[in-house]
């Protein structure tokens, strides 16, 4: 995803949910029995890396239209 920190203020919680469901299936658990009980996750294939750049361009974009709407068109024009 790439990095626009003066958009970050028009970030919603669905946004962040969106790239979380999205990732999900990536995750993989440790066993039950873990001492850590944390997992990892898996490396993305190129079709998912190309996804993961696709839903970025679309939040990007969309953010730029919050910024725009709430009279910030300096924001959005970037």
């Amino acid at each position: 995803m790439k990095l626009r920190l003066d958009l970050l203020k028009h970030l919603t919680a669905e946004d962040v949910e969106e790239e979380i469901i999205a990732n999900n299936p990536r995750y993989k658990p440790e066993p039950l029995f873990s001492k850590t009980g944390v997992g990892s996750l898996s490396s993305a294939s190129t079709e998912q890396r190309a996804q993961e750049v696709e839903r970025s361009t679309a939040l990007i974009q969309r953010l730029k239209e919050r910024a725009a709407q709430t009279g910030n068109p300096g924001e959005a024009a970037k």
